[in-house]
């Protein structure tokens, strides 16, 4: 497994990147907008961890910058913690074999979703390409939120 990156919901984008940038000192490595969903991705990186994260795509802190106005509270603004692992299907088989909820199955052999005790969202993502899709994962539903 290895730590990719945390996302946290900003109101102000500006305002954040400011905040984080020139102030706390973390660098931009990358930056995505989204136009179809009307949101954009900014992925910071402490200054001695940027070389890697650039190459590695981790580790890293997500702001996620939603275009229309949103007020986040109880923690909502925080978005998840993110992890890569090896094969997706087993690791979600071994947290399923202890007890722990599938939020988001990898229907798509790409991507699933879990949470902590404490409800926070945690993303598994599958290192390289998607594996081919496979039961019980490609039928399951979603169960409660992520």
């Amino acid at each position: 497994m290895k730590y990719l990156h945390t996302m946290v919901r900003v109101r102000d984008l500006d305002e954040s990147l400011d905040f984080y940038c020139n102030k706390l000192g973390l660098v931009e490595v990358n930056r995505y907008d989204v136009e179809q969903g009307r949101f954009t991705l900014v992925f910071l990186a402490a200054p001695d961890d940027a070389e890697r994260a650039r190459e590695a795509q981790a580790p890293l802190v997500e702001l996620t910058w939603n275009w229309d106005p949103e007020e986040y509270q109880g923690g909502r603004n925080f978005g998840h913690l993110a992890y890569r692992v090896e094969d997706i299907y087993a690791a979600c088989q071994r947290l399923m074999d202890a007890g722990v909820t599938i939020n988001r199955p990898p229907r798509d052999g790409h991507m699933a979703f879990v949470r902590s005790p404490d409800g926070i969202s945690i993303e598994l993502l599958q290192a390289g390409e998607a594996l081919p899709p496979a039961e019980p994962w490609a039928s399951m539903e979603n169960t409660g939120s992520w």
